[in-house]
């Protein structure tokens, strides 16, 4: 399976979205549609914790609140469908990775990065199932290994930049790998040994710790990854001029002093969200060089 990923990474994300956009009216999605001015369509990739129904309800609330009208959370099953629906202006703006961030920045605009422990910054753990004693990435070496989604920063492209810096293929490196398209699903593949080892959100992961403790000791972290900017919120450059774009990015911001705001905070683990430069995202893009560069 990672062949055929490997080979999907050269290929140009670029050249994917101008291929597809013809066919993005065939997505089927309910009311994601940027037609329908009254519903500001918001997306959500798996690098959110999304399937809490409390939590979406909150969001919900509060951004409609803040928006002036009825908020639409769409979410989809990868990374790819969600960028493909923003990059075409069919949604309003998501919250996205960093990966795909900066694969598409000459369309999209920042709208505002999470802080987490005081800094927009997270890392990518490497996991493997406890009691294992692996003193090191490198022994990881013959896994069966799960990713969380080839769009993902933490969840792939981490991984495979560690490889191409030491020449290793991920086909070569470990037996077999596959995605779960979702980190949670990563950790839960390791513990109940449908793999032994994967790529993870280290901010999920700790996440989970508060969350689900008996599911996080099953694992351990072989190796974080430096701090790399956190999962940023979007929108189409295309929509720049849209004053809905404008009300998100102050209600994100001002998130933390609206009681509303603080329960989704709460839930999310985060201390809020701020506006950021770009240049944040310099070290992911570093990282896709990196792997270009490699093959």
């Amino acid at each position: 399976m990672v062949g055929r990923e490997k080979k999907n990474l050269r290929q140009s994300r670029r050249d994917f979205i101008k291929a597809g956009l013809a066919g993005t009216a065939a997505l089927t999605f309910s009311h994601a549609s940027g037609a329908e001015i009254g519903t500001f369509q918001f997306g959500l990739t798996p690098v959110f914790l999304s399937n809490d129904l409390e939590l979406l309800g909150h969001l919900r609330t509060y951004l409609s609140s803040k928006l002036g009208g009825p908020v639409e959370l769409v979410t989809r099953r990868t990374y790819q469908e969600i960028t493909a629906l923003l990059v075409s202006g069919r949604i309003h703006s998501a919250w996205i990775c960093g990966y795909p961030y900066v694969q598409y920045k000459a369309e999209l605009d920042l709208v505002a990065t999470p802080v987490w422990h005081g800094k927009p910054l997270y890392q990518s753990y490497l996991i493997a199932a406890a009691g294992r004693s692996v003193d090191g990435w490198t022994e990881l070496n013959g896994d069966v290994h799960a990713f969380s989604d080839p769009d993902s920063n933490s969840g792939f492209l981490v991984t495979r930049t560690l490889l191409a810096k030491n020449k290793l293929p991920p086909e070569f490196f470990f037996s077999r790998s596959f995605f779960t398209y979702g980190h949670r699903n990563v950790v839960r593949a390791v513990a109940s040994g449908l793999a032994q080892s994967g790529s993870v959100d280290g901010y999920v992961y700790e996440v989970m710790r508060e969350t689900e403790p008996d599911l996080i000791k099953q694992t351990e972290i072989v190796r974080r990854s430096e701090w790399l900017g956190f999962p940023p919120v979007a929108s189409p450059k295309t929509l720049a001029g849209d004053a809905r774009v404008k009300a998100l990015q102050q209600a994100l911001v001002s998130m933390n002093g609206d009681p509303e705001g603080q329960k989704v905070l709460d839930l999310l683990r985060l201390d809020g969200f701020q506006a950021t430069d770009p240049s944040l995202f310099d070290t992911i893009e570093a990282e896709v060089q990196i792997v270009r560069q490699f093959g």
